[in-house]
């Protein structure tokens, strides 16, 4: 803890930065497949064992390099913009307002970029498109430190449309905890376009298991909770998933789902919040840190 009479200098970082770094990232999430889910999808190519399921995930490889090549939208649904930062404390914003900085940076990757805009000004009675993608979905945490981590992650809705969030009892323990994701993912079927990476949020409240539920989707293929019981978890609840037989596009086959990724968080002793958040093959996500 710092006393009065020490002083603490703060690194300034510009709006500008921000709003040019939001923009960056949001053209690579959308043109550029991570290595993560690309050499996942190329190992399961290769242990696929349905032929259609085989040539399904053979087309989406093709279209993610036609994506890369031509700087185009690796899908046509170029998502609501979701954006986590982590914010030194130790940071100051100058020049700007922060949150139009990032919005700012959505507009410009999605106006310049040629995404499509998806976002609507009212959910229920003006259904109107707001032409440029935004606002933004912002999720801020203060952190130690002198830097910005921001991740973003273009949501499409076909699989969001997917989400399920369930208040479980305690008493069901591990093994509702369980069925519930695995009973979601299988349900979903063909419409999150599969294969899918699903996110799972445990505990909290119901809105945190829900933030948990999609941070979780943008955790890198292959990366697995630290905590072992949780990354057993992951294990069985892919397993469960891939036996199901939906396979690629909802073909059949063996890849339903390239990671199961879960994160946890403290809850109240009468609770057991318990939050799924699918996303698609595409499993768009960037992040950089300032």
């Amino acid at each position: 803890m710092l006393r009065r009479s020490e002083v603490v200098k703060l690194r300034q970082v510009s709006a500008r930065t921000i709003e040019q770094t939001v923009k960056e990232l949001f053209l690579q999430a959308n043109y550029l497949i991570g290595d993560d889910v690309l050499n996942k999808l190329k190992a399961q190519y290769e242990k696929e064992e349905s032929p259609i399921g085989k040539s399904v995930i053979e087309q989406i490889i093709k279209n993610d390099k036609i994506a890369a090549e031509e700087k185009i939208a690796i899908c046509q649904d170029t998502g609501m913009a979701v954006v986590f930062v982590e914010l030194g404390q130790e940071v100051a914003i100058i020049d700007g307002d922060f949150n139009d900085a990032i919005n700012e940076g959505v507009k410009q990757a999605y106006t310049e970029g040629y995404l499509r805009k998806s976002v609507v000004a009212d959910p229920l009675f003006n259904r109107v498109n707001t032409k440029y993608n935004i606002p933004a979905i912002i999720h801020l945490k203060i952190v130690p430190g002198d830097k910005i981590s921001i991740l973003v992650t273009p949501k499409g809705f076909g699989s969001e449309n997917m989400s399920r969030i369930k208040m479980l009892k305690p008493a069901d323990g591990v093994e509702g905890v369980k069925n519930f994701i695995v009973t979601a993912a299988i349900e979903a079927g063909p419409n999150p376009c599969p294969p899918i990476v699903v996110g799972a949020g445990i505990g909290g409240t119901m809105e945190v298991a829900a933030i948990l539920a999609k941070k979780a989707t943008a955790r890198p293929v292959g990366e697995h909770n630290p905590d072992k019981r949780y990354a057993e978890l992951e294990a069985e609840i892919l397993n469960e998933i891939n036996k199901s037989g939906v396979g690629p596009a909802g073909l059949g086959g063996r890849t339903t789902a390239l990671a199961v990724n879960i994160e946890q968080f403290p809850t109240h002793i009468a609770g057991l919040p318990v939050a799924v958040n699918i996303c698609c093959h595409a499993a768009r996500h960037a992040q950089r840190i300032i």
